[in-house]
């Protein structure tokens, strides 16, 4: 009888040993899971990310511009300024004329004892290059041509002042028109603001009597500033196609640089001409014109 509680223990170790095993074994199985998971997640966290390309801009549809004193013919010139002072105009300066350029005629028609007209009429470009961090060609235009009709509408002494969206010229066209009283007459203005893709073209036409002479109508300001603008950008679809690439070429920067000159509209009388800003805040567009001969009153 005293012999059976050795035994009974005996019995007893042999039953634990498997027990211990099995969770000896458990316990291992569990570790070298989590070595496989966190081996993984650190393998699948060190492969190197695919960059993602950079989005590429539309690229600008006209690579060039058209000279300017030639984007009106000289029929169209002598029809909107009657006894016009240079008929080949005066080119407005331009650092780069690729991206900017304009001109300017001007002219006293004497109708003998029935006073003289003045007229005065100007055309502007600027072009605008696709740039990867700016944006295209024809968003840059886009955003040039709402600045230039912007500053149209904010003349100083503007009377009168009407906006009105002009169909079929360009992509976008607007037309501004008003009376400015100058040299004690009155002068009817217009001007005309296209985009054409990534082109803005400003054109300024204005007129008025002197010495009794019956001053232009502003009807006939306002469809000759149409026809002026609608040869300017026949003009400038004439330059051919886009650029080879959308990005930017060296000269994008001076396209939008408010530092280069272009055309500048000036709507004085013969008496005393000076300059008058058209365009965009960024682009000072603009040929200064020399003075017209002085009007004689007729009695």
């Amino acid at each position: 009888m005293h012999r059976s509680a050795p035994r009974l223990s005996r019995i007893l170790l042999c039953a634990a040993v498997p027990v211990m095993l099995a969770a000896a074994g458990c316990s291992s199985d569990s570790d070298d899971a989590k070595e496989k998971s966190s081996a993984s997640g650190s393998s699948a966290s060190g492969s190197p990310s695919t960059p993602s390309a950079s989005p590429t801009v539309e690229p600008a549809k006209f690579a060039g511009l058209p000279e300017s004193c030639k984007a009106l013919s000289t029929k169209t010139v002598k029809k909107l300024v009657p006894s016009v002072k240079k008929a080949s105009g005066t080119v407005a300066k331009s650092n780069d004329e690729d991206a900017r350029g304009g001109c300017s005629w001007n002219g006293l028609d004497d109708q003998g004892v029935k006073g003289s007209v003045y007229h005065w009429l100007d055309i502007g470009f600027v072009r605008y290059e696709s740039d990867q961090s700016l944006g295209s060609g024809a968003e840059r235009a886009t955003t040039d041509y709402t600045k230039s009709v912007t500053k149209a509408q904010s003349a100083d002494g503007a009377k009168k002042l009407a906006t009105t969206p002009v169909s079929g010229i360009g992509d976008q066209a607007t037309a501004i028109t008003y009376t400015l009283n100058k040299t004690s007459e009155d002068f009817s203005y217009a001007t005309l603001v296209v985009r054409t893709a990534n082109v803005v073209v400003s054109v300024n036409y204005n007129g008025t009597g002197y010495a009794g002479a019956k001053a232009p109508s502003a009807a006939d300001i306002l469809a000759g500033a149409r026809t002026a603008a609608k040869e300017a950008v026949a003009a400038v679809g004439g330059t051919g196609g886009a650029a080879a690439s959308g990005s930017a070429s060296p000269s994008a920067t001076t396209s939008a640089d408010p530092k280069t000159s272009s055309s500048k509209s000036t709507g004085d009388s013969p008496k005393t001409s000076s300059s008058e800003s058209s365009g965009s805040d960024d682009s000072d567009s603009g040929a200064t014109a020399k003075a017209a001969p002085k009007a004689t009153k007729k009695s």
